[in-house]
Formats: structure tokens, sequence, C-alpha cells
């Protein structure tokens, strides 16, 4: 998968057939003798805290990123919790009044960044 001198390509192609192998899971070239180490270590199957079943390079991503229990803040109160528990903790957290300093009323959580405007 590289640029090879027209003179040397046959050389480098024998070399590479002897050498190399396609990985049939990521296509990258992995010299033979260490394909079973990275296939072991790469493309193994684990399995995520969530209970989903992933390769092993790809775990990081869906740790951070797909997980449905990967940490997540609240909004309101910057309490961390799972990802698939934020959207019901930040409708009830939201839902709590907190009184204005300014007239005096009981103002929602989510409702106070927009308070100010509306503040007698």
């Amino acid at each position: 998968k590289r640029d090879i001198p027209v003179a040397n390509f046959i050389m480098h192609e024998i070399h590479c057939s002897r050498n190399l192998e396609v990985c049939r899971c990521c296509g990258e070239s992995i010299p033979k003798s260490e394909m079973r180490n990275h296939t072991e270590s790469e493309h193994v199957q684990v399995t995520c805290k969530c209970q989903m079943k992933i390769e092993k390079n790809l775990l990081k991503d869906h740790e951070v990123s797909a997980c449905p229990l990967r940490p997540a803040l609240c909004q309101y109160c910057d309490i961390q919790l799972a990802f698939n528990k934020l959207q019901d903790h930040e409708a009830y957290c939201g839902a709590r009044t907190e009184r204005c300093g300014g007239c005096g009323r009981n103002i929602m959580v989510k409702d106070l960044k927009e308070h100010p405007r509306v503040c007698g």
C-alpha cells in the first residue's frame, strides 16, 4: 500500500507476499508472524459494562460516545450519572424550584437562566 519504484517492484512484491498479510477485519498489512497477536489484541470481542459485545479496538470510542452507561453530567445540578438515566433525572431536577432573590417568586431551575430577562 505504498509507492514503490518500478525497478524494485517485483522484489518488493515477493517480499510482501512472503512476509505480510492483510487483516480481514481492518485491512491493515500485518507481518504474518504477528497476525495472530494482532487479531487477538485488536479484534477479539469483549463485553462492555452495558453488556454489548464489541471489538476490543472499538471499545474506548463506544465507552465515550455510544455506551448508554457512559458518565454524563446533569445540566442543572452537575451530578454525574449514567447517560441512560440523564433524561429522567433532568426532567425531575429542572422542575425543582428556587426562590428568586430579585422578585421573591419560586422559579423552576430549568427557567432560571431566562428568568432575569423577565424578573421585575
